[in-house]
């Protein structure tokens, strides 16, 4: 499915670019991807077109501050589930984002739900890295360079 994920998001630069998920089907279908691998990456796209487009991404300047603004001492806690499926691992390079400051809280729910729609456990970082791509890429949020290069660093899965 990953491998399907990183062509959509090479060939497709950003999310509203992307064709219609049937359409899309047929076109990776003509690639040569294997039937079952694109059927669960249309599923996971459909969840999330689900999770990044029926939220408010909250643009701070245009709000009152108080209104959006999440406290210095707010701490989010994994429930079980999560820690099992996601692992030490991609939860300490998911804080690690958030506390570079280059993921949001709002997208980091999206990565989340994300990553517990992957199936099996736990989830690689690797793959982890993809969904963080992919969840950038369907709010249409080009990451800066340093790091995209992060997310990237795995030169034989997504190469630009």
């Amino acid at each position: 499915m990953f491998e399907v994920l990183v062509f959509v998001y090479e060939n497709y630069w950003r999310g509203d670019a992307c064709p219609e998920l049937q359409q899309l089907g047929r076109k990776l279908s003509a690639v040569g991807f294997e039937s079952d691998d694109i059927q669960q990456a249309l599923h996971w796209l459909a969840g999330l077109n689900l999770a990044s487009h029926n939220t408010e991404l909250i643009d701070i300047s245009q709000s009152a501050p108080e209104a959006h603004t999440e406290s210095a001492h707010s701490l989010r806690i994994y429930s079980v589930a999560e820690q099992d499926h996601l692992g030490a691992e991609c939860l300490g390079f998911v804080n690690f984002l958030e506390s570079a400051g280059v993921l949001s809280a709002h997208m980091r729910e999206i990565v989340m739900d994300r990553a517990m729609a992957v199936p099996g456990q736990p989830v690689s970082l690797d793959d982890l890295k993809i969904i963080v791509l992919m969840v950038y890429w369907s709010v249409g949020l080009e990451p800066d360079a340093l790091v995209l290069d992060e997310l990237c660093d795995d030169h034989d899965r997504v190469a630009h």
